[in-house]
């Protein structure tokens, strides 16, 4: 299950609006790897084709609004009314809902949404830690320059200046400016003295930014780097 999240190696973007479209409440099936379940009206779909987008963490007020923690670098989705998927805990299927309106608690990074059919605080109540998906084919277009984490990962990294193969993007994490996590090729690790042999299968964290990553070919699968000398051996 994957987390939709945007970089970009100069700054984060925040993403265009998503329009979301009504329409009658449906169920969709998650696989559940425990507990397979057949469902001969609906294929069960691979996880990687869901992005999590939020979790409900408790009522707001007494109207039946949500209180709702965006996991998500395009949390204006919760503000489109629109069809949503949600998945209640304990459930192996994605329900259909439909998101009246939202709106954002400044200071607190909350959502608080209004979805049809939850008019109570009794209702409100029973959608504690439901979370709310979207196909990763919905994830919106991004400018240039910006990319979605999940194409980011996997990518294979090169030394611009000699092409030599360095590693894999593993994962990225967030800072001031976000990190690469790269795993250490074992060659690139026996070819370079200031790497030790320890370093065997440990990874580096480059900062994501136009200085240090210059190129970014997502169609090639490939990422050149021009790390300041020392980069590469600080971090572990």
């Amino acid at each position: 299950m994957n987390h939709e999240e945007a970089k970009n190696t100069k700054k984060k973007k925040e993403g265009s609006r998503v329009q979301g479209a009504g329409g009658k409440a449906q169920k969709v099936p998650v696989p559940n790897h425990q507990s397979p379940i057949t469902n001969h009206q609906f294929p069960i779909p691979n996880l990687d084709d869901w992005l999590e987008i939020g979790k409900i963490v408790s009522p707001q007020g007494l109207t039946g609004e949500l209180r709702v923690y965006p996991n998500t670098d395009f949390p204006e989705r919760f503000e489109e009314p629109g069809k949503r998927w949600l998945l209640r805990p304990g459930e192996t299927e994605l329900e259909t809902v439909e998101l009246l309106n939202g709106r954002y608690i400044e200071n607190k990074n909350l959502y608080v949404i209004k979805l049809k059919g939850v008019s109570d605080r009794h209702q409100a109540e029973n959608m504690r830690d439901c979370r709310f998906f979207v196909p990763v084919s919905d994830r919106p277009e991004l400018d240039e320059g910006e990319f979605h984490v999940l194409d980011l990962l996997g990518l294979q990294v090169f030394m611009q200046s000699s092409g030599e193969f360095v590693g894999t993007v593993v994962d990225i994490l967030p800072s001031g400016h976000d990190l690469l996590e790269v795993k250490f090729d074992p060659a690139f690790i026996t070819n370079n003295e200031e790497l030790t042999t320890d370093k065997a299968q440990k990874t580096v964290l480059i900062p994501f930014v136009m200085e240090i990553v210059p190129v970014v070919d997502l169609e090639s699968r490939r990422v050149e780097i021009t790390p300041p000398p020392g980069l590469l051996s600080i971090n572990n």
